[in-house]
């Protein structure tokens, strides 16, 4: 009796343990995905929107992110439901063509937007130890690129954006603890409105924030984990964390802005404005916090941003969407080089990249985001997963937003 209660213990203790770390694993996806979304830009336009109408843009935070979780979630169950890369299956439904431009695409908006990722990296650590960010941005993308030598590549990008997020929530909630922000503010915030002046930034936050590119990218991630652990169920629902954190980290920006630099009318332009700005008013530790949550955002976009990028071109390319692939590696590590050379050179992102990567993204997410909406929607192809007359119906309404927002760019890049 005595021997078959010590046997029957380790079990016991082990069998949370084991379904906690299996947890961890299913929502990987979504978690990778939350940390290549909230990247440096992502920090400045929900500072500048703090700083500028306080709490007045909070309701965006919410909207935005449930169109990110309706889309990301489509996306997985059609990584879930399929054996092939859903560029595969894009190509089997409107052509090669389709497929190709979509990757190709997809890889030039990347490319064109990593040198800000590597800025924000090195800025991050150069503020806080007063040193040259030019040294952090060539350390920093040569750890980034050694990944790339990982056989199990995946589950290093799964345990480093967990980590990362880990220290974003960790520095930002601790920086909201110093602001102070209002209670009844937030709450106030929560009511949908638009304050004069601030379409530009309502439209910027919500084209970064519902990010379709982003979205797809969860159905490789989740065939990724498919692969790790073939018997593993999952639902898409597993996006949920990632999803909700994003929006929570979004929104604490946000708020820390509105309580520290709205009351007292103090300017950002740049991410690291808003950790200059809490120096002298919460001392060195807050500056330093709100630095560590921007290296965390940035190194996070480093790495999964390079990765979404090589990912779509080796597919669009017939290499296959996955990382084990050796020509899907070396095509991350080229926008990885490509981001820090612009950095090095030109030390911020070039007007010229900034315009053709917008005008890239103006054609090019519309199209990915009708062409996963039809593939999640298609019996055939989705069998049980396919998308419920609610999530058809907010589906579209989140198509429309997206098309809309296309226009807005169109008329602002070309007409204005």
């Amino acid at each position: 009796m005595n021997n078959t209660t010590v046997m029957q213990e380790p079990k016991a203790t082990a069998a949370p343990a084991s379904r906690y770390r299996n947890w961890l694993q299913a929502i990987g996806p979504g978690m990778i995905t939350a940390a290549l979304v909230f990247g440096p830009s992502k920090i400045t336009i929900t500072s500048m929107m703090g700083a500028r109408y306080g709490y007045d843009l909070l309701w965006l935070v919410a909207a935005a992110i449930f169109f990110m979780i309706v889309f990301a979630t489509m996306a997985a169950r059609v990584g879930i439901a399929t054996s092939e890369s859903i560029l595969t299956t894009i190509g089997r439904k409107w052509g090669n063509g389709a497929r190709i431009a979509i990757g190709v695409g997809v890889f030039f908006v990347c490319a064109s937007f990593q040198a800000g990722n590597s800025i924000g990296t090195g800025i991050a650590v150069a503020e806080a130890t007063h040193t040259s960010p030019v040294t952090w941005i060539v350390v920093f993308n040569l750890l980034a690129i050694g990944m790339l030598f990982y056989r199990a590549f995946y589950k290093a990008l799964e345990k480093i954006m967990i980590v990362l997020i880990a220290l974003m929530l960790v520095a930002f909630i601790a920086t909201l603890f110093l602001s102070k922000p209002s209670v009844t503010g937030m709450a106030a915030g929560l009511v949908p409105t638009v304050p004069a002046g601030s379409l530009q930034l309502v439209i910027a936050f919500t084209a970064s924030c519902f990010s379709i590119v982003g979205a797809i990218y969860q159905s490789y991630l989740v065939q990724e984990r498919k692969r790790l652990q073939p018997h593993a169920k999952q639902t898409g629902r597993e996006t949920y964390p990632g999803m909700i954190i994003l929006g929570l980290l979004s929104a604490i920006v946000m708020v820390c802005s509105a309580a520290v630099l709205h009351t007292k009318g103090i300017p950002v332009n740049t991410a690291t404005d808003m950790g200059r700005a809490l120096e002298p008013i919460f001392g060195n530790l807050a500056s330093a916090l709100f630095l560590s949550g921007l290296f965390g955002a940035s190194f996070s976009s480093v790495i999964g941003n390079a990765a979404l990028g090589g990912t779509l071109l080796g597919d669009a390319l017939g290499y296959t969407g996955q990382l084990q692939s050796s020509m899907v590696r070396f095509l991350i590590g080229v926008v990885m080089v490509i981001g820090a050379a612009v950095a090095i050179i030109f030390g911020k992102l070039p007007l010229q990249l900034i315009v053709l990567a917008q005008a890239v993204t103006i054609f090019i997410v519309p199209f990915i985001g009708i062409a996963l909406y039809l593939t999640a929607n298609d019996e055939k192809i989705m069998g049980a997963y396919r998308n419920t007359p609610f999530i058809k119906v907010v589906g579209a309404i989140g198509l429309i937003i997206m098309l809309l927002l296309a226009a807005s760019n169109v008329k602002t890049l070309f007409f204005s």
